[in-house]
């Protein structure tokens, strides 16, 4: 038996990197950056105002108060995207919007606010320093400088950014494609009647939501039925498509696992007992170059391991760190009782209050009992060598996604 860091491990030297590809910048959302980008000019460009105002010389208004005000002539009207070359001299002054650039000669910007907002003359009842209210030319990003570096994983305000730069589209590391689907003679499509022994699948819904949450795109298969011809020409009908390839059922040691009888033998696809509860059975490998990852049939075993092995792999297909799900110190609010030589992934509740974290394990923890895991936000990682925690340890807690 394998163990969990092993398995883990051994997949994360396997996974291969997705190729570069160029995408317009709303098509490359959750996407990884492969080539830096750099701004070609300073931001801003030029000067310009950071409020609604009027442009002045600052000596001209040194004097300005609220009893003794400052009154000058306004010349015009300078707005953000004007393209004409303005100046302004002493003794004048001209409105100026937000945005819009410093007229040549002007060295502060006056508020609204500090005067009688006239249109033809105006009264300013405060004083403003040279720079006063500018926003100068290459203050936020210099000539040159690079604004997004390659790894990056692109959000809002990177795209953001790498618009504000003059750049339409980027060479990305895409979001992995990830085939899902379940396998089972039992499985039924979800409003479809049941007969006797039958249920409802839902494995493959769930997975294949994981997979976006990941940063993955999913794409659910239909359930296939325990027949070895139909999930081989299954497998061979999405390799076409698939980053990778996650199916959940027909690993373990029954007469019928057909996952396993299928792919034993198949690329590189191995089948191992790892350490862990649940999800102690696990299959990976490649086939045709492609990553497949066979998980366990029961829901709970099968969620726990695209969080625990999945989850990171896609993130290492996108060249990011192959990060677990983010994870806190916690006390533990009751006794916990885990068997020797697993690690044990337990559901439970974190809260936070004054004193830090605290999680409640979950009343039941089988491995086919989904609805303590759809009332989860956490996983309490044992370690393989504790048998016993009592109320108030500091355990490890994986937060579900939200």
């Amino acid at each position: 038996m394998r163990t969990v860091d092993e398995h883990l491990n051994d997949i994360l030297g396997s996974v291969p990197v997705l190729p570069p590809l160029d995408l317009a910048l709303l098509e490359a959302q959750g996407t990884v950056l492969a080539e830096p980008v750099s701004a070609p000019v300073p931001l801003p460009p030029f000067d310009n105002s950071a409020m609604d105002g009027y442009a002045v010389v600052a000596s001209d208004v040194a004097g300005a108060t609220e009893t003794d005000p400052v009154t000058l002539p306004v010349v015009g009207d300078v707005v953000a995207g004007d393209p004409a070359v303005s100046a302004l001299r002493p003794g004048l002054t001209a409105r100026i919007m937000t945005g819009a650039p410093m007229p040549a000669g002007a060295d502060a910007v006056i508020p609204v606010e500090w005067t009688d907002a006239g249109t033809a003359r105006v009264r300013i009842t405060r004083p403003a320093p040279s720079g006063h209210y500018i926003r100068r030319a290459g203050e936020d990003v210099r000539e040159g400088q690079i604004v997004v570096p390659a790894g990056t994983l692109l959000r809002a305000p990177q795209l953001g950014m790498i618009a504000a730069v003059g750049t339409a589209r980027v060479r990305v590391r895409p979001k992995p494609r990830i085939v899902v689907v379940s396998t089972g003679d039992e499985l039924r499509e979800p409003g479809s009647p049941l007969g006797h022994g039958q249920i409802w699948e839902s494995n493959s819904f769930m997975l294949t939501v994981a997979v976006a949450e990941a940063g993955g795109v999913g794409y659910r298969q239909a359930t296939v039925d325990d027949e070895p011809g139909s999930v081989r020409d299954m497998l061979e009908d999405q390799l076409a498509r698939a980053d990778a390839i996650v199916t959940s059922g027909g690993v373990s040691m029954g007469s019928r696992d057909v996952v396993k009888e299928v792919l034993t033998g198949t690329g590189t696809v191995k089948f191992h007992k790892v350490g862990m509860r649940p999800g102690k059975p696990q299959g990976f490998g490649l086939l045709e170059d492609t990553p497949i990852f066979t998980l366990p049939g029961n829901p709970v075993s099968a969620y726990v391991s695209f969080q625990v092995f999945v989850r990171p792999a896609l993130r290492a297909m996108q060249g990011l760190p192959p990060e677990p799900l983010p994870t806190v110190s916690a006390v533990l609010s009751a006794d916990l009782k885990s068997p020797a030589g697993l690690r044990h992934f337990l559901r439970g509740n974190l809260t936070y209050g004054e004193d830090g974290y605290t999680v409640d394990p979950s009343d039941v923890q089988g491995s086919h009992q989904l609805a303590s895991l759809a009332s989860a936000n956490a996983l309490i990682t044992v370690p393989e060598a504790t048998e016993t925690l009592p109320a108030g340890s500091t355990v490890r807690v994986m937060r579900l996604p939200a």
